[in-house]
């Protein structure tokens, strides 16, 4: 069985996306790439209690009543991603997990290369953008 998991896409009113710098340990999956901030849902855990206890832990911030964007059915889980506007001041966010926090505007997004296939869900959620326009 695949395993879940939970991420979260923050954006401003700059239409930019909040992105996390993963820890650079050899003993993690993509040391040193660029993530969608989230994690792993737990058993007996559903994909909202996920993230709201993934953002707590990581940044100290309550996103409950986030929306859910969608799900995607990746080759090796199933990833619930979530939206929530956040005009956050990097400066005084309290990171407990990774090097860094960084805004990035969609074409940033685009020539990072992401952890766990996220470059496909910020390529979607930027297109469902123009789409409402």
């Amino acid at each position: 069985m695949k395993h879940r998991g939970a991420s979260i896409i923050f954006f401003n009113r700059d239409h930019q996306v909040l992105l996390v710098l993963r820890d650079d340990l050899p003993s993690i999956p993509y040391p040193g790439m660029w993530d969608l901030p989230g994690g792993h849902i737990e058993e007996n855990e559903t994909a909202e209690e996920c993230i709201v206890r993934e953002m707590l832990e990581e940044i100290e911030i309550n996103v409950a009543g986030c929306s859910l964007f969608r799900i995607y059915e990746f080759s090796d889980r199933t990833e619930y991603v979530f939206v929530e506007q956040a005009d956050f001041d990097l400066q005084h966010i309290v990171l407990h997990e990774g090097q860094r926090l960084q805004w990035f505007s969609e074409v940033e997004a685009a020539q990072a290369e992401l952890a766990y296939g996220f470059n496909q869900v910020l390529s979607d959620y930027f297109n469902s953008l123009s789409e409402k326009s």
